[in-house]
Order: C-alpha cells, then structure tokens, then sequence
C-alpha cells in the first residue's frame, strides 16, 4: 500500500481549495450589495414619508403681497387753531362785577349786554355835573338878562362903553362855562355806557374767567366773542426749514386719533423768525363744517414736502425683539414653502400699516396671521389675502 503524503497536498487539491474560495468571496459580494440596495431602498422610502409628512404638517398663514405706494414726504409739526374774527373783551373801566347776563356758548347779536359794571359811582358823577350844568344855564340866562339890560340903558346914554363890555364878557364866559359843562356831563354818560360790556359783534361767548363781585381793571380778560366758521391754523416751524416751505405747500391737520381732521394749505408764511423759540409762522386756512374743530385747539399739522414710492406693512404683522423689528416672510425653497424671519426698518403708522424704511420689498410675501407660532424654516401654507385699495400712506419725521 502507498503511504498518502498529508505534508505535500497534490495539484488537484489545490485546485478545489481555490474554486471554493472564489465561490465564497462572489457570495460575500452579492450579499453586501443586496444589503446596499436594501439601504438605499428604505433611505428612498424615508425620504418620501418625511416629504409627504412636511407637506401634510405644513402651518396655514395668510399673507399680504407687500404693495408699493406713493409715499408723501412730510414733517409733523404743532399748530393752534384761531378764529379769523374772534374778540377779547376787556373792560374799559375799573369796577366791581354786579352782573353776567350770559355764559359760555351762548350765540349773541352785536350789541347785546355781556356784564354789568357797579356804575353808582359813575352815575353819581354824572348826577353832580349834571346839575352843576343845570346852575351854569342858570348863570347863563342870568348874564344875558344882565346884557340885555345894560345894552338898553347904553342905548338910552345912561351907562358907559365899559360897562356894556363888562356884561357882555360875564354873559361870554358862562356861555362858554356852560358848554365846557354839557362836554363834561356827555363824557361821563358815554363812560357810564361803558359799565355795561357789550358784544362787539355777532358769534359765540367763550370762556368766562370772572365771576360776580371780582373787581375788575381795564387789563381784565372777562370773556371772547368769536364768528363760527373758518379757521386758522397757526403752525410753528423751525428756522432751519424756513427755506423749504413755501406758499401752497398742502397741509393735514391729525386729530387726537391720529387721522386726518381737516386738509388745507400755506397761506401766510412770516417774514420774520421769532428770536424765543427760533420759529418761523406759518398759517393755513381750515374751513370748519359743522364747527368740529375748536378755537384754541392744539393739533398736529403734517406739511407735506413731495412724495416717493415705497413700500407699507401691516402693523400686527410686525414683531419687536430687543428694540429690532421682524417680520415673517413666506419664502419658496425647492418644492415647499417656509417661514424666514426677515429684519426691518419701519418709519410711522399710517392708519393700520407701517411705513418700511429698510428690509423689504414690493412684492414680498408677508405672513400676517399665527406669527406667535412661527420659528424660522417652519414650513406654512399660504393663503393670499385680497388686496386692499391702496389708502394715502405718509413718511413723517417728527420735529425735523
């Protein structure tokens, strides 16, 4: 029998060691690219669900096509309104107040008695020269009876030139001491006319300061009479713009709630700067329908300089952190659409929208609903809102 060499395999074993190797490293191959197309298969399927999940978790929002207005350049300044025809009523005696025969509001006629000034005194007064004018008539027929007597009696040769002369100068002087009388006694009748105030012309009673029994001066305001209707807006600018404004220039006055009161334009503009508050006057004519607007009343008049184009948006779209204001824009990015919280620069309200001074631009999607639930890259769903009629935006910049 043939001893078998386990040391020294011969050739065909070899041969078989290798097919068996190579057999295994193809199955190894195959598995691992199995596996591969396995993977890729289930990352093409997450893929897919974390899509369709985005999409189907997407936030609703509605938005606003920001608009590009006509913006008007303009500065806010402080006016006061005065009536065209208004009147101070002052006394033009001293006294104490007796009585006061109307209060405020009241509609008067020119003419009608406002107060009445103590005049006892006053009509004592006229009482003594009055009868000191009642003595001096007396004097007076007395001297012409003593001329009258002494011309006969010159006629007659019985007196002398002197004495006819005499009597005549006598009866001269009480003429003229009469009359000096009866100026004084008119006098004092027209000033005791004056201790009873009177309206200088038809309009309204305004506020009355004084009471009965204050004594009163000639400096004394008692009350104004002022004529409903137009107005005049007294406007203080600042000197350094007294270059720029100019006759025509329109003018809004806002009420306390911030919308347009009256509209109107520069009349008068003053020569002159006022050397306390370094301002210049300007005035403007406000008509006055339905007596809305009150004399003496502050409001705040935007001059309006040019217009420009620029963009406005929504007050409640706008969010303040830290002193920096935000919006959220809806931005397209590939297949969806998310929320990108965008810095600005706003200027004053108009009505319900901000002025956008910097940070966006017409055109802009800006998410105006659910902006407390939004973080940035969220995905949303837009809904467009119509838009509204474009109203008159304003860029104002305050004392400036």
């Amino acid at each position: 029998m043939r001893a078998l060499n386990y040391c020294n395999p011969p050739p065909q074993a070899h041969a078989r060691a290798g097919l068996v190797a190579n057999r295994r490293t193809l199955q190894a191959l195959l598995c691992v690219a199995i596996v591969m197309v396995w993977v890729a298969g289930c990352s093409r399927n997450v893929s897919s669900d974390s899509g369709g999940a985005a999409a189907s978790q997407a936030v609703p929002v509605q938005v606003r096509v920001t608009p590009s207005l006509r913006i008007p350049d303009a500065t806010e300044y402080l006016s006061i309104l005065k009536s065209r025809r208004s009147a101070n009523i002052n006394p033009q005696v001293e006294g104490q107040i007796t009585k006061i025969f109307v209060k405020s509001g009241d509609h008067v006629a020119a003419g009608a008695a406002l107060m009445q000034i103590d005049p006892l005194k006053q009509e004592a007064t006229v009482n003594s020269q009055d009868a000191a004018r009642v003595a001096q008539e007396a004097m007076v027929r007395n001297a012409k009876t003593q001329l009258d007597r002494e011309q006969r009696l010159y006629d007659a040769k019985v007196v002398a030139k002197q004495d006819l002369d005499n009597a005549q100068t006598t009866y001269d002087s009480a003429v003229a001491q009469l009359k000096s009388l009866s100026e004084q006694v008119n006098q004092q009748n027209v000033e005791l006319h004056y201790y009873k105030v009177a309206a200088p012309m038809d309009g309204i009673v305004g506020d009355i300061p004084v009471r009965v029994g204050d004594r009163v001066i000639v400096s004394t305001l008692l009350t104004t009479v002022d004529q409903p209707g137009a107005l005049e807006a007294y406007i203080y600018v600042p000197a350094e713009k007294g270059s720029a404004i100019h006759l025509g220039l329109p003018v809004e006055l806002l009420g306390e709630d911030g919308n347009v009161a009256a509209t109107s334009k520069i009349t008068f503009i003053s020569p002159q700067v006022d050397t306390d508050t370094q301002t210049v006057l300007a005035k403007a004519t406000v008509e006055n329908p339905g007596a809305k607007l009150r004399i003496a009343q502050q409001l705040r008049a935007r001059v309006i300089w040019g217009t420009h184009e620029g963009p406005v948006v929504p007050v409640l779209a706008v969010t303040r952190i830290n002193g920096q204001f935000f919006v959220f824009l809806a931005v397209k990015e590939g297949q969806n659409t998310v929320a990108r919280q965008k810095p600005l620069r706003v200027g004053d309200t108009i009505g319900n929208d901000f002025v956008v001074l910097d940070g966006l631009h017409a055109g802009d999607h800006v998410i105006v609903s659910g902006t407390d639930f939004l973080q940035d890259g969220m995905p949303v769903a837009e809904q467009v809102q119509p838009e509204a009629p474009a109203a008159a935006a304003v860029k104002t910049s305050h004392g400036g």
